[in-house]
């Protein structure tokens, strides 16, 4: 696909990886509906793009919200090509993660995209175009150590994302999967009042795994992807030898991990 043109909505946008990809969509010629929950940093990246962007703040994995965003798109742009589902958490532990994050994470990781694909979907195959493009993590390809939360729901989105690309794939709805490792964002390196010893492992267990890419480097590896419209969107090239790795031995895989957590604490 060829993005010139093209109205985009993107969650999360307001910064990171988020933020980037509505920064190259310009560039590349679309409009784009940059959406945040924080409102004063998606109306900041929205400004800094000039009349080819505007800014809605709201939860991503509201219906409500989802809604207003796309209405708005419609309003100012026309309808809705492409849809980046960017937005995502990475807050959570170990068994001892409460129900209410549980939900949280579940809403934001994994429902709302969901939600959106419900939304947007049956307009995209009457008019037999449209593009998904789902923000997980090669944690849902591999694992999370030192967060279960985000391990599941990224798995999870990616299982969504797979399901939506072959039930909807002759329907004209194309979709993709961004699975990275590493990438220099808050959710990666919050503010240092919110590390607690479970996201110090998962920084670490992120950081030595592979190289930290900056977030323009990642848009603009999922822009080369969405013009081929390749499925799976892998930065960091490694993480598909894991992940056959992982397949071709899991117990060996298993253990390898868990060697490598012991590492990590030691």
């Amino acid at each position: 696909m060829d993005v010139a043109g093209k109205v985009a909505i993107v969650t999360g946008g307001g910064g990171g990886i988020g933020g980037a990809l509505a920064r190259a969509l310009v560039e590349a010629g679309a409009k784009v509906v940059v959406t945040d929950l924080d409102a004063p940093s998606a109306q900041q990246v929205a400004d800094s793009l000039g009349e080819s962007a505007v800014a809605i703040a709201g939860d991503a994995s509201s219906d409500e919200h989802i809604d207003a965003t796309v209405r708005l798109a419609e309003k100012e742009f026309g309808p809705v090509d492409m849809y980046f589902a960017n937005a995502g958490i990475g807050r959570g532990g170990g068994l001892d993660t409460d129900e209410s994050l549980w939900d949280l994470v579940l809403d934001v990781n994994l429902r709302s995209h969901v939600r959106a694909a419900r939304r947007l979907v049956p307009e995209w195959i009457e008019r037999g175009s449209g593009y998904f493009v789902s923000t997980a993590s090669a944690a849902g390809l591999l694992t999370q150590i030192g967060n279960v939360p985000y391990s599941v729901t990224k798995h999870a989105s990616v299982g969504f994302a797979e399901w939506l690309n072959i039930t909807h794939g002759d329907d004209g709805v194309r979709v993709s999967c961004l699975c990275p490792m590493g990438v220099d964002t808050k959710l990666l390196r919050p503010e240092a009042e919110e590390v607690n010893p479970d996201q110090q492992l998962m920084q670490k267990a992120v950081e030595t795994a592979g190289a930290v890419l900056t977030t323009d480097e990642v848009a603009a590896i999922v822009l080369e992807a969405v013009a081929e419209e390749r499925f799976l969107i892998l930065p960091h090239p490694e993480v598909l030898d894991m992940y056959r790795q992982k397949g071709a031995d899991y117990d060996r895989w298993l253990r390898g991990m868990r060697r490598y957590q012991r590492s990590l604490k030691g």
